[in-house]
């Protein structure tokens, strides 16, 4: 049986980590194999397939902080959650400064889209397990980061557009293929001039009914946490038969979605992260 991992062990990965998700951030090249095998050397028999499981629960931690992950380790949510948070937060502790910069490029940049013909029978993927949704949180501990640059960028508004734009085009395309060409010409952009509606586009069931559509988009993996509003959430339970939540991922050359269908309580575990306070 493995023995949990050491102090000392999990120091070394963080850091191993850390630089490689820097050099995504800043666009440079890396090679995971090699990092992997390097840093065997220095951990007490371990295997390739355990560092890489390990670098995963420290994209789920990373994802817990609000901070950017590394795109070809998803977030894996059963770790040493004590120990590995401990450590990251020490890390960052004494090395955010030399990390902030790849962090805000990840929030602010808007990859190129693919400029060939569209594949959307190839975009559709299954949804996460709800049990990958979101990470179950703990009581409040104090983090070392002050902004959450996984909402930012969920907020970058080029980002979104893309996402929506993409969305809205699938499903003009959806009831197209389908024969229902005049339901296609009834889908539209809400979002474009009503941000405040709790969805994003108004598309048509087949039976002509309407279909309201969440869109979220991110650079990162399928398993990257949502943010969402009062109101969007409200509005989910409220036309739970109709709601939809397209999660956009990947956003770039290859960008791919998922859907989910109802309120958000179907779909996600939730956890406060704001309130508001009434004198």
């Amino acid at each position: 049986m493995p023995q949990d991992w050491s102090e000392k062990e999990v120091e070394l990965t963080i850091a191993d980590y850390f630089q490689m998700l820097n050099d995504e951030l800043l666009g440079r090249s890396y090679n995971k194999s090699f990092r992997r095998k390097e840093l065997l050397k220095l951990l007490n028999n371990r295997t390739e397939s355990s560092i890489e499981f390990k670098h995963q629960n420290i994209s789920a931690a990373l994802a817990s902080f609000g901070l950017p992950f590394i795109r070809g380790y998803k977030p894996r949510w059963n770790y040493q959650k004590v120990l590995l948070e401990k450590k990251i937060s020490e890390f960052l502790k004494i090395n955010f400064k030399d990390f902030e910069q790849g962090f805000k490029l990840f929030a602010e940049t808007v990859p190129e889209m693919v400029k060939s013909k569209i594949s959307f029978d190839a975009m559709v993927v299954a949804p996460p397990k709800i049990e990958e949704v979101a990470e179950p949180r703990e009581i409040y501990k104090r983090r070392q980061i002050k902004i959450n640059y996984l909402q930012r960028e969920q907020e970058n508004q080029e980002l979104g557009k893309r996402g929506e734009s993409l969305v809205l085009q699938y499903e003009k395309w959806k009831l197209n293929e389908i024969g229902f060409y005049n339901l296609s010409e009834k889908v539209e952009l809400v979002s474009g001039y009503d941000d405040g509606a709790g969805f994003d586009i108004l598309s048509k069931n087949p039976n002509g009914t309407d279909k309201y559509i969440e869109v979220k988009t991110t650079k990162l993996a399928k398993e990257t946490p949502i943010y969402f509003s009062s109101n969007e959430y409200r509005f989910s339970i409220e036309n739970e038969a109709n709601y939809h939540l397209y999660r956009v991922f990947d956003l770039g050359k290859s960008p791919r979605f998922f859907t989910v269908k109802g309120g958000f309580d179907s779909f996600c575990r939730k956890e406060p992260v704001q309130y508001r306070g009434w004198f």
